[in-house]
């Protein structure tokens, strides 16, 4: 009774903050609304996580952003615009002042402490981005003293874009890359936290690429397309949609890579040998173009790449890449190793699929593969024992892989607070504090239920509060509770992996609700206060087979990747997993038996394998058990 009692009182403070938020944080809305969009998103502040594992990576992140030294972040702005450095510490890692685009990561800070203050109304956030962004207004007003065009902020030098432009660039170095992320985060800090000065110093920077770029003829522009740039069509396009001014769209086509794109057009896979996480970023800005613009070759590009990229070089946890490079399509099973699934892809694939489910909000297909990729890799590239929320770069999936264990640049381990500062980790801390933006989307008198999470919505226009409760996906079920009434449609995903779905209302079966697996179950109705849907999606075992090895799978229950708990043992190959041997011990969490190697193996969740060697593919003998 106590519990039921605390529970209601914690459920009264959410709604609470969910509205008290409402007043805090601005309207976000685009200028230019989206071309072709069929459904449109919540703000950040109508969706409030409730009880469950996202929950807690949300608030280990959280813990980074409001604790981590702003001084240092500055450093490398600072000293390369000759301002005091305020006696703060330089970073390490990829922040380091002789790192060759230090000062990508404070962009990452940017997006995420605006999304913190988007989600919780958190003062903190607001006054850290508030302040960084001053700070960097500071930065850019002493160019001229510094040698630098005006509008310029970084922190490395202009004259490394001359030696872009002359092809003398060398160690790696990727400017424009880490311009677009400054770029990215002065935006959300604008939309999100409603800044003036991170508008002026965003158009200010926006201004030099545009002056940096503009008398470069059509061959140079693609030769510098060459070097990994980031989303900056992405960040331009979106410049447009903010301000209205159509010259951001000019500038925006200056970064089409037509040795990417016009493969694309024609749905040819040419990805083979490309660095992975560069090309992404400019599907994202394809799609955001054709929504500036109408036209439809940009939309071909996205939809193309993302079919390849999901049905050619995607492993069964959602993630793509090795060494962060694409190889030949279908290539899975061959490259089982210790550097897959770099992170920064599939968060870069996330924020890709949710544009284009956007145009095509009946394609449940985009959010079947959405859900796979947050739950089975970026929700466990957290380590949950770190309180800050340190990431690993690499999801490993070779024998007797573990999280932890990266690159050589990485120090072979987890992130760390001054010292890494990596990709992944930058993108980590904007994807923790946006795990609730793709919950729910609505279209007209629509609601659409894309993922399975304890949380509450706002939906202030037709004056309803919704309220999901749910363990998914430890369970099979999921609880939604209305209050408010009125005529409106709630559209719920149906999974493809599921079958014999039951949908309820207020205790009764819904027996006229088509409920396929891989399709939308659509409930019209006048809804009254506290009107309950219960939904039923039944769990099986399930094996994902390699796209070029019939004999080797990864191993599912429902959404679930499952793998195999080998403690601290070494693993010389790919261990043979009897499918038959596979049991669920009991249903209030996700721990089975198996024999793999003759041997007994507890299998597991797979976004929980922290701390130990694990494996995912197996060499699969029999079948699964009928009942499971």
């Amino acid at each position: 009774m106590l519990h039921s009692k605390a529970s209601q009182w914690q459920n009264i403070l959410i709604i609470f903050l969910c509205i008290l938020v409402q007043f805090c944080s601005p309207v976000n809305a685009a200028i230019k609304p989206d071309i072709g969009a069929l459904a449109f998103s919540f703000d950040l502040g109508n969706v409030q996580l409730s009880q469950d594992r996202f929950l807690d990576n949300q608030g280990r992140t959280l813990n980074y952003l409001k604790d981590i030294d702003v001084e240092r972040l500055l450093y490398v702005f600072r000293v390369n615009h000759g301002l005091d450095t305020q006696q703060a510490d330089p970073n390490g890692g990829w922040d380091s002042p002789d790192f060759p685009f230090r000062s990508h990561v404070q962009g990452h800070f940017l997006s995420a402490w605006a999304q913190c203050y988007a989600v919780l109304g958190d003062q903190t956030c607001y006054d850290r981005a508030t302040y960084f962004v001053a700070e960097l207004k500071k930065c850019q007003a002493n160019n001229k003293a510094s040698g630098f065009t005006d509008g310029y902020l970084s922190g490395f030098p202009e004259s490394d874009f001359a030696k872009l432009e002359n092809v003398t660039l060398s160690n790696g170095n990727v400017p424009y890359y880490a311009i677009h992320k400054t770029l990215a985060g002065l935006l959300d800090t604008w939309r999100l936290v409603n800044d003036t000065t991170s508008r002026d110093v965003l158009l200010s920077m926006a201004q030099w690429v545009d002056d940096r770029t503009t008398s470069l003829s059509y061959d140079k522009m693609q030769e510098i397309l060459q070097t990994e740039f980031g989303g900056m069509n992405e960040v331009l396009a979106d410049i447009y949609h903010q301000t209205g001014d159509d010259k951001w769209l000019t500038v925006a086509k200056r970064f089409d890579h037509a040795a990417v794109f016009n493969p694309l057009a024609g749905d040819k896979d040419e990805l083979d040998g490309l660095h992975a996480n560069t090309q992404v970023p400019k599907w994202i800005g394809a799609v955001r173009q054709y929504k500036a613009t109408g036209d439809s070759r940009y939309l071909d590009i996205a939809r193309n790449a993302w079919k390849i990229n999901v049905n050619a070089h995607t492993y069964a946890i959602g993630g793509n890449s090795q060494a962060e490079h694409f190889h030949a399509p279908n290539a899975i099973a061959a490259y089982l190793t210790s550097d897959t699934c770099e992170a920064c892809n599939s968060y870069n694939m996330l924020k890709l699929t949710r544009e284009l489910w956007l145009v095509d909000p009946e394609n449940s297909a985009y959010f079947d593969f959405y859900e796979n990729a947050l739950l089975n890799h970026l929700l466990g590239q957290q380590n949950p024992d770190s309180e800050h929320g340190h990431i690993t770069y690499f999801t490993p999936l070779n024998a007797g892989g573990r999280r932890g264990v990266g690159p050589a640049w990485g120090g072979g381990t987890w992130s760390t607070d001054y010292d890494s500062f990596w990709c992944c980790q930058g993108t980590a801390i904007e994807t923790n504090t946006k795990l609730m933006d793709s919950v729910y989307f609505y279209s007209d008198s629509t609601l659409f239920i894309n993922l399975f999470m304890s949380s509450i919505l706002l939906w202030p226009e037709m004056g309803i509060t919704l309220k999901q409760s749910t363990s998914y996906p430890v369970s099979d079920k999921s609880r939604l509770e209305v209050s408010g009434s009125g005529n409106w449609k709630m559209n719920i995903r149906i999974p493809s992996w599921t079958s014999d779905v039951v949908i309820t209302v207020n205790g009764e079966v819904l027996s006229n609700v088509q409920v396929s697996p891989g399709s939308y179950a659509q409930i019209s109705r006048s809804w009254t206060d506290g009107d309950v849907v219960e939904i039923h999606l039944p769990m099986r075992l399930r094996t994902i087979v390699a796209n070029d090895n019939s004999s080797m799978a990864a191993i599912a229950y429902g959404p679930t990747i499952l793998c195999g708990n080998y403690g601290d043992q070494v693993l010389n190959s790919i261990p043979s997993l009897a499918l038959d041997s596979i049991h669920r011990m009991d249903d209030s969490d996700l721990q089975f038996t198996s024999l793999a190697d003759d041997k007994n193996v507890p299998l597991s969740a797979f976004y929980d394998a922290q701390g130990y060697n694990y494996n995912v593919y197996w060499a699969i003998t029999g079948s699964l058990p009928t009942e499971n």
